[in-house]
């Protein structure tokens, strides 16, 4: 996952839980990536020349139809990482080692991981107990 990519997922993340469809502030994905607003601001350009959002200075950025499912899918194999690690290789610092993996982790590598664990859509990460599924996937 390139630095394209972990933006889009954390867009992703964070219009799953905004209020409404108000867009995402510029300050809120900087943060998360502990990046500064003027990179997050270059990036949001680059993604917008690729149609994947919408970006709206002083507003923020919204995710297009394809930034969405680019963004849902890389969230997917995330948990993906996460659970074979959790639950398969039994490694305690989980998502330390999913967030240095699933840069390198080709989408054929992470479908066949897929195949090793149960497919439930439980994330180690995201999962709402009380819901029964991910916060953030609509399954």
């Amino acid at each position: 996952m390139g630095s394209r990519d972990r933006y889009l997922k954390v867009i992703y993340t964070l219009e799953r839980t905004r209020v409404a469809d108000a867009a995402i502030a510029t300050g809120a994905v900087a943060d998360v990536l502990d990046v500064h607003p003027s990179s997050a601001t270059e990036m949001f350009a680059k993604l917008e020349s690729e149609g994947l959002l919408h970006y709206e200075k002083y507003n923020g950025v919204t995710l297009t139809d394809a930034g969405r499912e680019r963004g849902r899918s890389l969230l997917k194999n995330s948990c993906l990482i996460q659970r074979f690690l959790r639950d398969v290789l039994e490694v305690t610092e989980y998502r330390e080692e999913a967030r240095a993996i699933e840069p390198v982790l080709d989408a054929d590598v992470a479908d066949r991981l897929s195949l090793l664990i149960d497919r439930s859509p439980e994330c180690p990460e995201c999962f709402d107990e009380e819901a029964g599924r991910c916060r953030y996937l609509d399954e």
